[in-house]
């Protein structure tokens, strides 16, 4: 099938709900990896990747942090409303206790230009306000532009940080409006990588939620190397792809920075014949925006469906994603439509955990030159 036949339906598959992961794995690295760079697939445990690289080899992670980003609040008329912050405007502020930020909102009827929010009982009440002017980025955007009004000193980070919630995946539905979550302090570690250090993301970069302090040291004694790229995923990862025509999809917009260690980093490991291993999808789409554009830094409507040439990575590790999602597309492409979908039914057929909370897989590009 030529890459420009591919439609929407062709990313499907039927996944029982119970696979669904709710909660992480008892400990990190004792989720399941499928080994999937060929077929038939092979059974392994995430601490056994150390063992499936060779000294030489480069992993690239995302060290992006989640934050507090979920506001819970309510209008002067008295309905409750609620706002995801999906990216900070302005970290100064030109006018002190007002910041700009681009929004998620969830409420009955969408407030007017204009319209005052209050969050954490409003400014009056020691939480802070809102002030609504419009679209973001533009009068066709999904998000919306606030103008936040908070007390003295206070930023959108550190609002966030005192009056937020972790915002979990949608399909995760054990976290409540209101009263005590018992697992949030369990989310609060678990759903951050031991390595996050970048606030800005409102969800994972869920493979690398499997790496444990002892897993990392054991790649470092194999003399695998490690460096670092900053994607800030948004909550538009979850959003479902609407039109069967793969090339009417809009694709969100999505903040990366590859610093320059990293870029000598993978020159290094190209030249010493190392192979370029990519944690998650964020890294991918990260390194392929620089690979096409040639900026380290900006934002990144990058879409890859079947048929697209990769530059960077060789290997990829990634969770299981969302029937019809566009991640599922990106890793299609990766190591084949076929071939994912014969993983997949391997792991629905071997009870393996999917999504965020889930389990993984090692994939190889399909290309012949990556298989080395």
């Amino acid at each position: 099938m030529s890459a420009h036949s591919y439609t929407l339906a062709d990313f499907d598959y039927p996944l029982p709900e119970e696979l669904i992961a709710h909660h992480p794995a008892p400990e990190r690295s004792a989720s399941r990896l499928l080994d999937g760079r060929s077929l038939p697939p092979t059974d392994r445990i995430f601490h056994q990747l150390p063992t499936l690289l060779r000294a030489g080899d480069l992993l690239v992670f995302n060290d992006t942090q989640v934050v507090k980003a979920r506001l819970f609040g309510h209008k002067a008329s008295g309905g409750k409303l609620e706002m995801l912050i999906e990216r900070v405007l302005d970290d100064a502020a030109t006018t002190p206790g007002e910041h700009h930020v681009a929004a998620h909102l969830k409420v009955s009827k969408k407030p007017a230009p204009g319209t005052r929010l209050h969050f954490a009982g409003g400014l009056a009440a020691g939480g802070f306000d809102a002030i609504m002017l419009g679209r973001y980025p533009d009068e066709e955007g999904a998000l919306f532009r606030l103008r936040l009004l908070a007390p003295p000193g206070q930023t959108p980070w550190s609002l966030m940080e005192r009056h937020g919630h972790l915002p979990l995946p949608p399909y995760i539905e054990r976290q409540q409006q209101g009263g005590a979550d018992p697992d949030a302090q369990t989310d609060a570690t678990r759903y951050q990588t031991v390595f996050a250090r970048n606030p800005g993301a409102v969800a994972a970069p869920t493979a690398a939620l499997h790496f444990d302090q002892a897993t990392l040291a054991a790649l470092e004694a194999a003399g695998v190397q490690r460096a670092h790229i900053t994607l800030h995923v948004g909550a538009g990862t979850f959003q479902p792809v609407k039109t069967e025509q793969l090339h009417e999809h809009r694709m969100h917009s999505e903040r990366y920075d590859i610093p320059a260690a990293t870029l000598a980093a993978l020159e290094r490991c190209r030249a010493r014949g190392g192979r370029i291993v990519a944690v998650g999808t964020t890294s991918v789409r990260a390194l392929e925006s620089w690979a096409q554009t040639g900026q380290a830094q900006g934002d990144t409507r990058i879409f890859i469906t079947p048929g697209y040439r990769f530059q960077v990575a060789d290997w990829l590790l990634t969770n299981f994603h969302l029937p019809k999602s566009t991640l599922m597309m990106l890793v299609s492409a990766f190591a084949g439509h076929a071939h994912i979908h014969a993983l997949y039914r391997h792991a629905i057929a071997q009870r393996y955990r999917f999504f965020s909370y889930g389990d993984s897989m090692l994939l190889a590009r399909h290309d012949a030159a990556a298989h080395a």
